[in-house]
């Protein structure tokens, strides 16, 4: 047993082992083990901490805070509780939804709220009141929108695709015949991104309706193998001038064993 003595322990606290024990059962019958140490908390106020035998809190222990009322023998119980050890097994430490959530977790119905802080989006478009202006920018130009992508939004998303199975390092694009940029099937973003992305249009393409980047590749390229075109068949040419006799039954044969002058045998057929 160990005792801490930092703060000058109650030695009517410290002899309560019993008292904190019984506190300690009413909890847990059963599941109290051996007292493990006292600690002095303060002037009159001792915890003694008892070794948890239930199976399922192996090194867990029993903490009973005793204490009692100045110039009075007459010891209390504050608190009990159950307190996790050096060697507890305990669980991951708590995150908040947005720092759980991984690409992929969301579902069908499933609603994602975006901070308002987000560093990824900055404030789109702001009408300046000009009629004619923000008509140009809003329905022609394609703006409007009360957030577009950030600098920071770019080149995380620029990071990810281009680090990603969609990317020039990808198993299928280092096996490819040609980059995504010569194919006839890759369609350009729009903005800066096009510089280096676009879009499959190949169905047969593993790629197909996915960004990839314009040094990935496949075995889908348009260019990959051309097959020639079917020449056109030249019909054919029957001369109806002039006929050919086809002789379909031979009347002469060399010498052989059978004479025709003799009456065949019979071979038994009926």
């Amino acid at each position: 047993m160990s005792t801490t003595t930092a703060t000058r322990a109650d030695s009517a606290l410290l002899a309560a082992v019993d008292v904190a024990r019984d506190a300690a059962e009413s909890l847990a019958p059963g599941q109290v083990g051996e007292l493990v140490g006292s600690t002095a908390d303060g002037e009159r106020l001792v915890t003694h901490f008892f070794e948890c035998l239930d199976p399922a809190y192996r090194g867990w222990r029993w903490a009973v805070t005793v204490t009692r009322v100045p110039r009075s023998r007459v010891v209390t119980v504050c608190e009990s509780v159950l307190l996790p050890g050096d060697q507890s097994m305990l669980a991951p430490a708590w995150l908040p939804w947005s720092e759980r959530l991984k690409p992929g977790d969301l579902g069908v119905g499933d609603l994602l709220p975006t901070r308002e802080d987000d560093d990824r989006l900055e404030q789109g478009y702001t009408g300046t009141g000009d009629e004619d202006e923000d008509r140009v920018a809003i329905w022609e130009l394609g703006l409007g929108r009360p957030r577009v992508l950030s600098a920071v939004g770019r080149t995380d998303a620029s990071d990810r695709w281009y680090s990603g199975d969609q990317g020039p390092q990808a198993a299928i694009a280092e096996a490819a015949p040609a980059f995504c940029a010569s194919c006839g099937f890759f369609l350009l973003l729009s903005g800066s991104m096009r510089q280096v992305f676009g879009v499959c249009a190949n169905e047969y393409s593993p790629s197909d309706g996915k960004v990839v980047s314009v040094d990935h590749g496949c075995g889908a390229h348009s260019e990959a193998v051309v097959v020639p075109a079917t020449g056109e068949l030249t019909p054919p040419v029957v001369d109806e001038n002039r006929y050919d006799v086809i002789v379909l039954r031979p009347v002469d044969h060399s010498p052989g064993s059978v004479d025709d002058q003799e009456p065949g045998e019979d071979l038994g057929h009926s």
